[in-house]
Formats: structure tokens, sequence, C-alpha cells
């Protein structure tokens, strides 16, 4: 084959593999026979998964055995990438290579805590865990450092009637110690550096445990460039309007890391979404989409794949490519039961269809989008996400003059968001239902002519709203209530204030085409011709290749000329 017909793509792997192979025979000579002691000289491994497909670099010296240790690395690297069902394998096949591996049974309790995702940990994973965690208490293979891992992790089972916000501060408080003892433990310091970013206050905004949670992760991708872990969590540290910038170059490069790892293809967009970069932000989604179309080895479909679609279809309707978000929800209607049970299959379900219809403000639609679909979700354990098709049903009724239909959604919302106050889930759920509630409610008074309380009601709702912070399982909230803020005002003549209200937006959701409009068309009817071509253009650059002709977009160019 010749050199030119090699893609990039491919040829990147092929080099990145290639540079692997010294590494790799240095963590693969090791006594065959005997434990290891974790306190010899330290090699990095790279580390492929059980398909050959690249994972990455880490340096996790262990006590087991030779035939454990590939098993480790593996589950190590994957537990950084938050491949969690496919780590565990991992862990548990260390288990099976050597049964007195100690760090193999943590290992596997470790892949039942997720810090940063939208779940919570279920009893039953909490009686497993800590039977994992008894195993490794008593196995004969460990050392002080991994004891202090084991310790770290007890801490988090152990406040096991605290609720998810105090197991993770427990989870923090653990490996603050582990990374004291032992500062030189870059894998230590990435699991603190995880903690510091599950545990950070939602109202700090000096973002301080991020920052330090950044620091951390870039020290140890200066030492390891192609650590998993180093690239996952500068990202989620820094995955907020205001720190974005800081992990964009390590977002772009994550795919170099794991370039056929379907969560680590998404990671890329938590910050290229917050940037506003569409077109990089749908290439990313769609291949970790496609990377992750498999169904998991129960049959379910994978959270990973409905996970990257949501995000895909967002990316598509800010740059009006609306056929292609189109394409996205045919293909999740085409996906037939088993789902896996997890937040991030439900929140796309419940969301992809609402965005569609909300940030087309295709009202209509909006009214007629169906709750609790499909099916094969246990939306009983959802009633945040279920309240999102019920927000779009009540506000495209309201945008409609259905003001019967609109309460009843209403009402619906209000005993959802009792429900949802009462979810052990360290992220606060019941205040964006607050946010659907109020946002629904003036548009009910706006729309009966009392705009008054309809704008103060929507003064409210995007006041709450800017106290909040994103849940990593959303590109972002299904219709801002600072936009929709921005909309009344626009509709009252405030031009001026609708004006300040979308730029708000923009700053927190670069290129929102709504926002991008809204604030052009403030600016016109204000009468500043400069800051309406400004805008509008910015609207037209944003959607190069639009699939639909939205009147918006006509508009601009009217304007342009």
């Amino acid at each position: 084959m010749k050199l030119a017909c090699i893609s990039k793509f491919r040829l990147r792997i092929v080099c990145s593999a290639l540079l692997a192979i010294p590494l790799l025979l240095t963590s693969c000579t090791k006594p065959a026979d005997d434990a290891h002691d974790d306190s010899a000289a330290i090699t990095d491994a790279v580390v492929v998964d059980d398909a050959g497909r690249l994972l990455g670099a880490v340096r996790f010296q262990t006590s087991c055995t030779a035939a454990a240790q590939p098993h480790l690395e593996r589950g190590i690297a994957l537990l950084h990438h938050m491949t969690y069902l496919a780590s565990k394998r991992s862990f548990l096949e260390a288990t099976m290579a050597d049964p007195e591996c100690a760090i193999a049974y943590w290992g596997a309790a470790m892949t039942n805590v997720h810090p940063l995702w939208p779940d919570t940990i279920l009893p039953g994973a909490l009686v497993t865990g800590q039977e994992l965690l008894d195993k490794a208490t008593i196995a004969e293979h460990t050392s002080p450092r991994e004891r202090g891992y084991i310790d770290a992790l007890q801490a988090y089972y152990r406040e096991s009637n605290q609720g998810e916000p105090g197991r993770l501060d427990a989870f923090l408080a653990g490996w603050t110690n582990v990374h004291e003892s032992n500062p030189d433990d870059l894998e230590a310091s990435l699991f603190y550096a995880l903690a510091l970013v599950a545990t950070a206050p939602a109202g700090d905004r000096t973002f301080a445990n991020q920052k330090k949670a950044g620091a951390i992760a870039e020290h140890v991708k200066a030492e390891i460039p192609q650590h998993p872990g180093a690239h996952h969590y500068i990202i989620h540290a820094y995955d907020s309007p205001l720190l974005a910038e800081n992990a964009l170059e390590t977002a772009r490069h994550y795919d170099d890391v794991a370039p056929e790892n379907s969560h680590a293809l998404h990671m890329t967009t938590h910050i290229t979404i917050r940037r506003g970069l569409w077109s990089e932000s749908a290439s990313f989604n769609r291949r970790a989409a496609d990377a992750a179309t498999d169904r998991l080895p129960n049959g379910e479909v994978s959270m990973h794949y409905l996970h990257a679609l949501d995000y895909l279809a967002y990316a598509y309707l800010q740059q009006a490519q609306d056929d292609e978000a189109n394409e996205v929800l045919a293909e999740m209607t085409s996906l037939d039961a088993p789902f896996q049970n997890h937040a991030a299959n439900a929140y796309a379900f419940a969301a992809v269809p609402a965005r569609i219809s909300l940030d087309r403000h295709d009202w209509s639609a909006a009214a007629e989008v169906k709750s609790r679909w499909p099916e094969g979700i246990r939306w009983e354990q959802y009633p945040h996400l279920i309240a999102i098709p019920e927000f779009a049903r009540a506000l495209g009724a309201a945008k409609q003059g259905d003001f019967a239909t609109a309460e009843e959604a209403i009402s619906e919302l209000t005993v959802l968001q009792e429900q949802a106050e009462e979810l052990d889930i360290a992220y606060d759920w019941g205040s964006q239902v607050a946010i659907q509630i109020a946002a629904a409610q003036a548009w009910v008074a706006y729309g009966q002519s009392d705009i008054e309380s309809a704008l103060e009601r929507m003064r409210q709702a995007a006041e709450m709203e800017a106290n909040t912070v994103k849940n990593p399982v959303t590109p972002g909230v299904v219709l801002p209530a600072r936009e929709l803020y921005g909309d009344m005002l626009l509709e009252t003549g405030s031009y001026a204030k609708a004006s300040e209200e979308y730029l708000a937006v923009l700053a927190r959701s670069p290129n929102r085409f709504y926002s991008l409009f809204g604030a052009g068309r403030a600016a016109e009817l204000g009468g500043d011709a400069d800051a309406a071509s400004k805008y509008y253009q910015l609207l037209l650059d944003n959607c190069p290749d639009a699939t639909d002709e939205r009147p918006q977009l006509a508009h601009a160019r009217d304007f342009l000329g």
C-alpha cells in the first residue's frame, strides 16, 4: 500500500501504536509466577482493549501477578474513560488470573461509582461493591499504597445511608488522604482530581475545585501525554463557559489517546459545544455513536450510543441542519429494547424530540411531544427527565393559546418537581424543573395578556437558571429560560433589555442559533444597524450547511443585502 493511500486518521493510529511498542514490551517483562512489589521500578504501559484498540497509557504498578497485570492496566484505563462495564470485566478477569489480587477487587468495586454521571448507585450495587471490598481487604497480594486505595473507596461505601452527596464527600476525603500520602502516585492524583470536580460547590463562581483538579490532571498529562484520565478530567474540570478554553487543545487530542473508544470521542464535545463549535461537535459525536452501536453483552443498547446521539442532534440543530437532526431521531426511533438502564439513555429519549421542536420554534410539534417514550425505559426512576417533554408540551400549548393543555402539563410538572426533589442524586434536578414550570407559567400569562406578571415570572426563571450549572449529561437545557425571556422582551418592545438577555445566553452558550438571531433582531429594532449586521452575519456563518431554510436565516440575508 502506498503511504499516500493511508488516511490521516489511520496513519495517526499506526504511528501511535508504533510509539507504544517499547513501553508495551517494558510492561510485559515481569516475572511470570511471583506477585510483584508495587514499589519496584515504575513503568508506563500502553493499553489496548480486548479487540486491540488503543486506550492510552497508564502508570499502574501493582502487587499482583504478571498474569493479572495486563487486566489491571486495561481495567484502570477503561475506568478513567468511564467505560465502566468493560472496566469491571477487566478487573474481574484479573481476579481470575490472581485470586489474591486486592487491587483487582478494589477496581471492580470502583466501577460502581460514577461521580460525574447523572445516575446514582443502586442499593444492589452498594451491596456487591462492599462484598468486593471485603475480598480486597483480606487478599494477600497488596501493599500499603494499595490499601490506601481500598480505604478511600471504603469511605464511599461506608456512607451508604448518607445519600450520594454524603458519599461523594467521603470519597473526596478518602482520595485526599491517598494523594497526600502518595504525592508522586499519578493514578491516585487523578482520582483526587475526579473527586474535586464531583464535589465542587454549584454556587462557587471562583471554580476553586475545578481549577485545582485541572492543574493536577495537566501535571499528569505532562508526565504521561497519552493518559486517558488526564485528558478526561481536564475536560470535566474545565467544562464551564468561563474555563472551557483551557481544555480545548486537550479535548481536540483526546481521540489520539483512544481513537475508537466511544466515550473518549464524545468527551471532546463537552468543550467544543461550550465554544459553539458545532461542526466539530457533530463530527466527534457521530464517530462516538458509531463506536457504540454494538449492543452490550446482555443485549442492551449502550448509554454511550444514545448519549452521543443527543449531543449530535443538538449540534445539528444549532446549525439549522434540521434534516440531519430528524435523521438522528429516526435512528433512535428504530431501536428496539432492551436499553441499558441509565439516565443518559432516558435523557436522550426525553430530550431529542423536545429539542427538535423547541429549537425550531415549532410550537405545534412541541405540544405533541410524547412523554415516557419509549416504553423500554424505566421512567419511574427519572421524574426529572419526564419533565422535559412535559415542558415542551406546556410551552407549545401556551404559545398556541391552548391554555387548558398548558395548565395540565404544568400540573404534571409540579408533581414531577416534587419527585425530583426526593432523588438521591448529587445534582439539583428539582431546580431545573422549577425553571421549566416558571417559564411555562410566564407564557401562559403572556398569552392571557397579563404582560406584567408574565415578564416578572419569566425574569424569575431566567435568574434561577443563571444560578445553576450544566449537568454533564446534557449539552445544554432544551430551551434556555434567558433566551425565552429575551423573546418576551423583544415582543413587548424592550429591545435594549432583550439584547442584554440574548447576549447573556451567548456568553454561556456561544453561537446558539436563536440567541444570535435574537441579538440581531433586537439590535435591528432598536436602531443599531451595525450590531444587527454583526449578529446576523454570525448567524449565517454559524449555518454554512443549513438543510432547512429557516425564516430567521432568510431575514438575516435580506437585512445584509
